[in-house]
């Protein structure tokens, strides 16, 4: 399997929460598609599944079976969540496991951040 389709050292840079300066239209554009990943709330269970998983991975067997979805439909959606580069993945044989990646959600985190914003707010 590919690794994840946004370059996560692209997304480094001077990066503030949304409630200390505006993005820019390229940081924008850049963390769009994180965003529209987590607006499903399939991929946003599965999501929360791959991260909390014993061992920092889980193999798509253990995933498919916590919804009424096929597997097509199931990969899909990690497919997705691999592109926005929240997740990774690797192939062993005949099944895919996959991994969070602590840097998207933490550039995520960070951007969505109040706590430096006064109790004004």
């Amino acid at each position: 399997m590919p690794s994840t389709s946004i370059d996560m050292t692209s997304l480094s840079g001077a990066w503030a929460p949304v409630v200390r300066r505006p993005l820019e239209a390229d940081q924008a554009r850049a963390l769009a598609p994180m965003f529209k990943a987590l607006g499903d709330p399939v991929r946003l269970r599965l999501l929360s599944m791959i991260a909390s998983a014993g061992g920092g991975e889980v193999c798509v067997c253990d995933l498919t079976g916590a919804f009424k979805l096929t597997g097509p439909t199931i990969s899909h959606h990690l497919k997705v969540l691999r592109e926005a580069g929240l997740v990774d993945s690797d192939r062993r044989g005949t099944w895919v496991y996959y991994r969070l990646v602590p840097a998207a959600l933490a550039l995520l985190a960070g951007l969505l951040d109040i706590g430096t914003v006064s109790a004004a707010i």
